[in-house]
Parts: structure tokens; C-alpha cells; sequence
């Protein structure tokens, strides 16, 4: 019987980790559908940052009551999945607690009293966020475009990771009452267990054999869990427990709201300005040749750090609840953009692994997705890219759509028209002439 066992875990192990690694091939091949941009400049400074940021939850802090929460959740979450290393052992070769023979008896009970103390904080984060997101009223957590599944994916979230703990205690509780009738031998420490389903199992006085039933079973539990939890992430907005790593270090580390020059743009001007330039010479080796678009119509026109960024939204609803635009009621929310960006995005994916490469389905980020009423309404103010927990920045995808709008469609609104040709014409965005642009010092 063990043998069976022994092997339905090691199937279920492989299959388990085999559709995760698919997922990832996925996003990664999605990922790669953007333009290539090099950031990989400054690789101290971005370690830095993403130890600080993704790693240190330095930016959570900046609303403690949810900050706290989530980092009882994150840190205990990720910590008592050290664990899963037992389960893997002890489910491939039959062992009972094997970590129990590395650390030692002391610190074996540390280990698994300090994994129990860590669990309690994770029912009680998961529990308050769920009261939070769902009874509190928080309005950045009822906004339109989390109607549907975005709002059900978070709690579905929320009831696995509590359901995983729930298993995880009552393992440990049969676990525990089983070592003190010599069932198994006595490993670790579990003081919250002891306090809680202990007593409650001790109450009914069951057998060996039923809470051995328990025991395996809230282990199987816990294990199919993870694995299901694990595959789940490909679907949920909870990627940013592995994506916002990579996206802090490829974050932007010069100013957010800086419009990037083209170069091919940078060169026209300069053979506009140079008599003897030849327009029509090859371009110069590393010289970048002119764009067949500028800007963004598509995810194809978006760089792969701004795709990564879509992947990479924790949906928190930070960089809408103080973006101008939307609190004065402007259609615009910059945790939308990222959002329709990420669905297109999968969209685009579906279409290849149909069809072996992209064929044309009559849609477009802009328009289909995302409307020019939400570009325009943008004021560029960074105030959504200051607010996203892990430098997510959905302001540079605004910028590279309404860029093609203005340089490929001539779409820009009047009254920037009006701007830019009182640039052009006069070298300022008012409609006077350059001589008359004092006058207003010497007005009565």
C-alpha cells in the first residue's frame, strides 16, 4: 500500500510541476511578443531594488493597516511552504517528518512552533482581507472593472490559502495526538494546535485509526493544494507573487513621466539641420532605422517590461484610487490599463496556440481595449506609478498609444492640435507671436 501511495505522489508531484512550468512557458512566450528593451544597466542598484521592494514589501507600507495584513500573509505563506521540502521527501520515500533527522530535536521544534505562529497570522490576514474586500466597502476594491472574475479570483484566493492552513493545523493536531500515544515518534512543537484542534479531537476520543485517516488526509490535503494553488496562479492576478521579483529589477530607475525620445525621430532632425547630410545613407552601425509604427497600437508595439507589468498587477486598485482623472470621475484607471492590457495580451496567446503563430482577428489593443477617451484623460501627473507596490508604471503604455494616435492617426484632441502647431509656429503654446510674448510684464 505504501508503494502505491508512494507512487500516485510522485505522479501527481510531476504532473503538478510539469502545468506550471507549461504556464510559465506561456507568459514568458507572451512576454516575448513585446519589443526588446535593454535594462540591464545598473544590476547593483536594481538587486537593490528588488530585494527592497519585491522581497522587503518596503512600498506596502505605505497604507499600514493592509500592509501589515499582507505581509502576515506573504511572509507566512511563503515560509510555511519551506515544508512542501518535507512533504516532497516524506510522499517520494515513505518518511514520517523527515526534516525532523537534519535539524535536531531543538530546532526542529522551533522550526515547526514558529511555522504554526506564522500559520495563525495567515488566518488572520486572509480573514480580514475577505471581510475587507467583500463587507468594509473599500472603495478602490469596488470599482467597475473588478466586477466578475477579477473580484472572484481574489477570494477564491483568499478561502484556498485559509483552507490550506485549516489542513495544515488539523495534520498537526492529529499529528500531535498520535505521537503522545506512540503511534509516531515525537517531533516539533505545535503550541497553536495544541490550544485549538487538540483539545476538540480529544473531546470526542477518537481512535488511532480515524486520526491517522485525518492526519493523511489533511497531508494529501495540503499537498494537492499547493499543487492546485500553484497552477492557478497562470489564471489569477496572484502571478505577482513570482512576476513582481523580475518586474522590480527591470523597473524604470530614472524618472517615471519622462518622455523617451526616438531615435529615429532624434535623426531626422538632425539632417533637417545639417545641409550636407545625405537623407537616403545607410544607417550607421548600432544606428537605430526608422520605426515601420511609432507608438503603440497593439501589444506587439509594447516593450516586454510594460507586457511583464500587465502580467505583474496585483489588481490593489493603489494607482487608481489617486489617479486625478478617475477621482473626478474621467473613465480613466490606470489599474485598468494594465488589466486590458494583460486580457489582450492572453487573447493574442489563445490566437498562437490555435493557430501555431498570430493570425489577424480584426482586433487591437486600442479601441477593442483600451479607448481614446481613458488615453486623453491621462494628466501624466506619475501619481499612479508613486503609488504601485511594485513599480509597476501603466503611465509609459498611455504614453506609446497616445503617441501613435498624435504621430500615425493625426488623432490628438483640438486643443493640443492648437498647442502643437502654436509650438511650431510661434516656439510656445500660445497664439501670439515670439516678439509679443513679454508684453504682458509691461500691461497695466
Amino acid at each position: 500500500m505504501q508503494y502505491i501511495d508512494n507512487i500516485l505522489f510522485v505522479t501527481l508531484m510531476i504532473a503538478g510541476f510539469g502545468l506550471f512550468a507549461k504556464s510559465l512557458q506561456k507568459i514568458y512566450r507572451n512576454i516575448k511578443l513585446g519589443r526588446e528593451i535593454n535594462r540591464s544597466d545598473r544590476k547593483g542598484e536594481r538587486w537593490e531594488t528588488m530585494a527592497r521592494v519585491a522581497m522587503g514589501q518596503s512600498r506596502m507600507t505605505a497604507r499600514p493597516v493592509a500592509g501589515i495584513l499582507h505581509l502576515f500573509v506573504y511572509v507566512g505563506f511563503v515560509i510555511i511552504n519551506i515544508e512542501l521540502l518535507e512533504i516532497i521527501v516524506d510522499g517520494i520515500f515513505g518518511t514520517h517528518r523527515f526534516l525532523s533527522t537534519i535539524f535536531g530535536h531543538t530546532f526542529y521544534n522551533f522550526f515547526t512552533a514558529t511555522l504554526e505562529v506564522l500559520a495563525l497570522l495567515v488566518i488572520v490576514g486572509v480573514v480580514l482581507f475577505f471581510i475587507r474586500r467583500n463587507f468594509y466597502g473599500v472603495k478602490r476594491l469596488t470599482m467597475k472593472e473588478l466586477f466578475g472574475w477579477p473580484k472572484n479570483d481574489a477570494n477564491w484566493i483568499l478561502i484556498i490559502e485559509f483552507a490550506l492552513m485549516v489542513a495544515f493545523f488539523t495534520m498537526n493536531s492529529s499529528d500531535l495526538i498520535l505521537q503522545h500515544r506512540g503511534v509516531f515518534e515525537e517531533h516539533g512543537s505545535f503550541p497553536i494546535s495544541e490550544i485549538t484542534l487538540v483539545p476538540f479531537f480529544e473531546i470526542f476520543s477518537f481512535d488511532n485509526i480515524f486520526l491517522e485517516i485525518v492526519e493523511r488526509s489533511a497531508w494529501w490535503f495540503h499537498f494537492v493544494g499547493i499543487l492546485f494553488f500553484m497552477n492557478y496562479l497562470y489564471y489569477s492576478k496572484h502571478l505577482h507573487i513570482i512576476l513582481a521579483f523580475p518586474s522590480t529589477w527591470y523597473a524604470n530607475l530614472d524618472f517615471y513621466g519622462r518622455f523617451n525620445n526616438l531615435d529615429s525621430v532624434t535623426k531626422e532632425i538632425k539632417l533637417m539641420m545639417d545641409p550636407n547630410a545625405d537623407p537616403y545613407a545607410a544607417p550607421a552601425e548600432g544606428e537605430a532605422e526608422t520605426p515601420s509604427k511609432f507608438g503603440a497600437e497593439d501589444v506587439f508595439d509594447l516593450n516586454q517590461v510594460q507586457l511583464l507589468n500587465a502580467y505583474s498587477c496585483t489588481e490593489c486598485g493603489r494607482c487608481t484610487s489617486v489617479c486625478p482623472a478617475n477621482i473626478t470621475g474621467k473613465k480613466l484607471s490606470p489599474r485598468a490599463i494594465l488589466m486590458k492590457t494583460r486580457d489582450r495580451l492572453e487573447e493574442v496567446g489563445r490566437n498562437i496556440d490555435k493557430n501555431g503563430k498570430f493570425e489577424d482577428d480584426g482586433k487591437k489593443l486600442l479601441n477593442d481595449y483600451i479607448t481614446k477617451e481613458e488615453l486623453w484623460a491621462c494628466t501624466t501627473c506619475n501619481a499612479c506609478t508613486q503609488a504601485c507596490p511594485v513599480l509597476l508604471d501603466p503611465l509609459s503604455i498611455i504614453f506609446e498609444m497616445r503617441r501613435f494616435l498624435v504621430m500615425e492617426q493625426s488623432a490628438a484632441p483640438q486643443e493640443l492640435n492648437l498647442m502643437m502647431t502654436n509650438v511650431e509656429n510661434n516656439a510656445a503654446p500660445w497664439q501670439y507671436n515670439q516678439a509679443d510674448r513679454l508684453n504682458w510684464a509691461t500691461e497695466n
